[in-house]
């Protein structure tokens, strides 16, 4: 069952699986990880396939108890990682955000949630710990899956089959994002407004 938490339990939560988390991606030759996702069905579906879920007004509901549990997501990398997904984007597919994109309440809640949990856990926010879904397919951390797949590969190549999130702030969808709008990357979009949050909440 979906459980509304505040950042405060987001921390606490975290700080509870940090040891186990650990161990769990130690033992697997891995990082703890943080995987970021955009989901179709509706800006107030919670989905319970992912540790977190963030509706269109910003709120964040858990689908576990204990973000150590493993989830069948991201593309079998599960083992040691946190998955986190925006609501919303009815239509969303592999070269799109969908007819609906994030909202500006989503992309806050998201930046505070994940600095929230790198601190707990002791990771940093680039691309090695805290990947959208298509850096993920895309093995842009150096990290395989535990099985192949085909399906999604080869995101800033010839193809251009960029996925989801990384349309964040993109010249083909500028208003997706409205602190970048200069073609940069959307997790590097995402992971810099990551960061700005790590360094408020650390002073």
């Amino acid at each position: 069952m979906a459980q509304l938490i505040d950042l405060t339990q987001l921390k606490e939560m975290a700080l509870a699986a940090r040891a186990e988390l650990r161990s769990e991606a130690a033992a697997m030759g891995r990082d703890v990880k943080i995987y970021l996702h955009w989901t179709a069905g509706g800006y107030n579906q919670v989905y319970n396939d992912y540790h977190i879920c963030i509706t269109g007004d910003g709120c964040i509901y858990t689908t576990t108890e204990d973000f150590s549990e493993t989830l069948n997501h991201t593309w079998k990398r599960n083992t040691g990682s946190i998955g986190i997904a925006l609501c919303g984007a009815y239509g969303a597919g592999s070269q799109s955000l969908g007819d609906y994109p994030p909202t500006a309440a989503q992309i806050e809640a998201l930046a505070q949630t994940v600095a929230v949990l790198c601190l707990a856990i002791g990771i940093p926010a680039d691309r090695q710990h805290v990947l959208t879904h298509g850096e993920a397919a895309n093995n842009e951390d150096g990290l395989h899956p535990h099985e192949p797949y085909a399906w999604w590969n080869d995101s800033y190549g010839d193809g251009d089959t960029r996925g989801d999130l990384e349309y964040l702030g993109t010249a083909e969808s500028p208003s997706y994002n409205p602190w970048a709008t200069d073609g940069s990357r959307g997790g590097d979009v995402l992971r810099g407004k990551i960061n700005y949050y790590i360094n408020q909440f650390n002073q």
